[in-house]
């Protein structure tokens, strides 16, 4: 297995946990994200996991090449503060992938399979990452929504398999509480706050994830973390903060300015990193993680 310099989840939401923050999850889908991620974390001071979808992965051409290039980022940019390289959604198999190509966490969706087998494939990733200090983030009850392909449809987590699950040295568990992927359309009825302390009751003191940090209110997001979420997943917020950022720069025409090169890509794509930037420290200033590396 290929060494690269991230940590896993474990000392950072343990921390997250006894502090009463989040720790923000960032998805990575091209080398501008992760550098917006790592430069943002470094000068705020903040730990962050960095997230990659089975899709982004292909995408990207590979876990090795993720890892290879940010973990070369990493030195590059001289970063100091805990970052973790996490697959997000992953398949039994994607997840041997990551394994093997240095990810230092791993999440394994198996809230699609009969409970007795997403037992049993925890298990058996568990005996995979023994001894490696690679944590497993664990799903009970589909999230909400589409990404990349991945389908829930928004089930509530059943406590008692919640309770189950958490029995195994897991580092977190992605729980189903009325948190969907994407945008939340306008009759969202909100998070299922009843449903999240029932959950946190039976988990054995592991943290909880919010899955579809996108577009949850502020006062939501509080209220969860005071109940036990340790860890919250973004990514669309930053793909439309990239795309908004991209198209005032195309409108106002800066692309065709040949004398001042704006068609170079450096150029084009400085906007989109810059709002990335900014998106992830209004997430980490709410979530409470901001300076806590």
């Amino acid at each position: 297995m290929t060494k690269r310099p991230f940590v896993s989840m474990d000392k950072i939401l343990s921390d997250a946990l006894k502090g009463k923050y989040a720790v923000a999850h960032i998805n990575t889908n091209n080398m501008e994200w992760a550098k917006a991620i790592l430069t943002t974390a470094q000068e705020t001071k903040t730990p962050i996991i960095i997230g990659v979808s089975e899709g982004a992965a292909k995408y990207q051409c590979g876990y090795k090449t993720i890892s290879a290039m940010i973990g070369s980022m990493m030195e590059n940019l001289k970063i100091t503060v805990p970052i973790a390289l996490h697959l997000d959604h992953g398949s039994y198999e994607g997840c041997l992938e990551a394994i093997d190509a240095g990810f230092s966490s791993i999440m394994f969706d198996g809230s699609h399979y009969k409970f007795e087998e997403n037992i049993a494939k925890v298990n058996e990733l568990l005996k995979k990452i023994k001894g490696k200090d690679i944590s497993l983030e664990v799903e009970v009850g589909s999230i909400g929504g589409e990404e990349d392909g991945v389908v829930g449809m928004g089930e509530l987590a059943d406590p008692k398999e919640c309770e189950e699950i958490c029995k195994l040295p897991v580092t977190t568990l992605a729980a189903g509480i009325g948190n969907i992927h994407g945008l939340y359309p306008k009759n969202w009825p909100g998070l299922r706050f009843d449903q999240l302390e029932k959950i946190k009751a039976v988990t054995n003191g592991k943290g909880i994830v919010l899955h579809g940090g996108t577009g949850i209110p502020d006062d939501q997001i509080a209220k969860a973390i005071s109940l036990g979420v340790v860890k919250i997943n973004v990514n669309t917020e930053c793909q439309i903060a990239f795309q908004e950022a991209t198209r005032k720069y195309i409108e106002a025409k800066s692309d065709l300015d040949t004398a001042k090169k704006g068609f170079d890509p450096r150029k084009l794509l400085k906007p989109g990193y810059e709002a990335i930037k900014a998106k992830i420290v209004e997430k980490i200033t709410l979530f409470g993680s901001i300076g806590k590396a």
